[in-house]
C-alpha cells in the first residue's frame, strides 16, 4: 500500500535534506553579526523583535544570501534524483522521450542545456540580491555587468579618439591651425 505518492515522497525528501543545512546557514549568518550592533539597538530602546528585523537580519543577509543561492541550485541539480521515483521532472521527460526514438546523447544534452539554463537565470538573480544587500559597506559594490560593458566602451572610445584625434603629428603636418593659409 502507497500512502504517498512519489511527489510528495520528492518534495519532502528534497525538504528534510535542505532544512537542516539551510537552518545551519541562517544561525551562521545572525551569528556573523557583531554583538555590538544589538547592544546599539539595546541602548536605543529598541525591542528585540524590530531589532532583529532592522538591524540584526538586513546585515546577516550578506553572509546567508550567497550560501542559500547556493544550496538553491545545489537542489535544483539535485531534483534530478528524483527521476527514481518515476516523479516527471526534466530528467524523467528525457529518460521517457530517448526511450521511444533512442537518440540518449542527444537528449541527455539537451537536458544539460536546460539545467545549465535555469542554473544561469537563478545565479543571475543571486547575484542581484547580493548586491542589493551589498548596500551600505564601507567599500564600494562591485559593478554590474552592463557597468562593466559601459565602462570598457567608453575607454575603447577615448582611445579611438586620442588615436584619430588631428594635431598629433608635428606642427603643419595634419592639422589646419599650423601654416594659415
Amino acid at each position: 500500500m502507497n500512502l504517498l505518492g512519489p511527489t510528495l515522497t520528492a518534495v519532502i525528501g528534497l525538504t528534510l535534506h535542505e532544512s537542516a543545512y539551510a537552518a545551519e546557514v541562517v544561525r551562521g549568518g545572525i551569528l556573523s553579526v557583531d554583538p555590538g550592533q544589538t547592544e546599539a539597538a539595546q541602548a536605543l530602546g529598541l525591542s528585540r523583535r524590530r531589532t532583529l528585523r532592522r538591524i540584526v537580519v538586513p546585515q546577516a543577509m550578506r553572509s546567508i544570501v550567497p550560501t542559500a543561492g547556493n544550496m538553491l541550485i545545489g537542489t535544483l541539480k539535485g531534483t534530478s534524483i528524483v527521476s527514481v521515483l518515476a516523479v516527471h521532472d526534466l530528467l524523467y521527460s528525457v529518460q521517457l522521450t530517448y526511450n521511444q526514438n533512442y537518440q540518449v546523447i542527444p537528449l541527455l544534452m539537451v537536458a544539460t542545456l536546460w539545467y545549465v539554463a535555469v542554473r544561469t537565470v537563478l545565479s543571475a538573480g543571486q547575484y542581484y540580491v547580493e548586491r542589493y544587500y551589498a548596500c551600505g559597506r564601507s567599500r564600494g559594490l562591485p559593478p554590474t555587468p552592463q557597468q562593466r560593458l559601459r565602462s570598457r566602451l567608453t575607454a575603447l572610445r577615448a582611445r579611438l579618439h586620442t588615436l584619430t584625434a588631428p594635431g598629433d603629428g608635428p606642427p603643419g603636418v595634419g592639422s589646419r591651425s599650423g601654416s594659415g593659409a
